[in-house]
């Protein structure tokens, strides 16, 4: 390692919590394995069933796959904190956690899109839907959700490379953020500042903004139907999708808005404890809203655990 790079940094758990941390752990740890379990079983449940080998779930089968990912990069490194005190992470593989944890996060916003417009080709063009989304579509969105993801977040491991870390090796935090280790350079940030509205701009704002345009028309599409119990089923359809949309989308903005907020007025521990909750939550809860609201999802669960419908 350079003499501009350390040879690791120490991660600190959660300041100003420590006495918790082993209830946070015990909390932390249920979550994780829930997530898990609930979304190992919905993967296997769309992949073996037939009748779900349609875009929306395979659409969902991938957001299972990177909900998986998202918890494993971080969870395991703090669950390591709080139970054995393994507070060093290596200079690379903090870059590494960094890259995966952003990478996860903007793919899951670009599948959340694809899902938008499943639902809008959908209601509003539903002629067209067979034609429209294709195997090759699917495919397309999934290269494309990946590149992007690649391309955008490359720039955020080379600026911190750049940067001169000869003061403090202290990252008060559950696993590597961004601006958190990008505050303990000893040089000018303000390009990763930048940088990071960009990206935020460039994914999450522009995605969500699509997102929104979708509901619109969707909304505008139901309102026209003549029945209020046609209006009710179509909407419903979509109602999974949104609280998704909530949970991703809520945290990760509330956590990108107190990086940039004096911790005088934001306790650092509510930022950290929401960032944990980020990574956690919404692989938690995906699988058991779609399971819930998803009656044939619902019943091949049954079928897979009891055997029985």
């Amino acid at each position: 390692m350079s003499r501009f790079h350390p040879n690791y940094f120490l991660l600190m758990g959660i300041p100003g919590l420590e006495h918790y941390h082993l209830q946070l752990s015990i909390l932390f740890f249920i979550m994780y394995v829930l997530s898990l379990i609930g979304n190992s079983i919905l993967f296997l449940v769309i992949a073996i069933t037939e009748s779900l080998q349609q875009p929306m779930y395979l659409f969902l089968m991938m957001l299972s796959v990177g909900d998986i990912l998202l918890s494993s990069s971080t969870v395991p490194k703090t669950l390591s904190i709080f139970w054995f005190g393994s507070n060093l992470i290596s200079f690379n593989g903090c870059l590494m956690q960094i890259f995966f944890i952003h990478f996860i996060c903007m793919t899951e916003s670009a599948i959340l899109l694809a899902m938008a417009y499943d639902r809008y080709i959908a209601i509003c063009h539903s002629l067209t839907y067979v034609t429209r989304l294709t195997t090759g579509f699917i495919r397309a969105v999934m290269v494309i959700s990946v590149a992007r993801s690649v391309v955008i977040i490359i720039p955020v491991i080379l600026l911190l490379r750049r940067l001169p870390y000869q003061k403090s090796i202290v990252i008060e935090h559950t696993y590597c953020e961004h601006m958190a280790m990008a505050r303990l350079a000893t040089a000018n940030i303000m390009v990763n500042i930048i940088y990071g509205v960009v990206i935020i701009v460039c994914t999450s704002v522009i995605d969500l903004l699509l997102i929104g345009m979708s509901y619109v028309a969707i909304i505008q599409a139901v309102l026209k139907l003549s029945s209020s119990a046609a209006r009710h089923k179509t909407f419903s359809t979509c109602v999974s999708h949104i609280c998704v949309i909530i949970l991703l989308y809520v945290p990760a903005f509330f956590s990108f808005i107190t990086h940039r907020i004096p911790h005088n007025h934001i306790p650092a521990y509510v930022h950290i404890l929401v960032a944990n909750l980020y990574v956690l939550v919404p692989p938690m809860m995906n699988p058991i809203i779609y399971g819930v609201r998803t009656k044939e999802i619902r019943q091949r669960v049954f079928q897979l655990l009891f055997g029985k419908k």
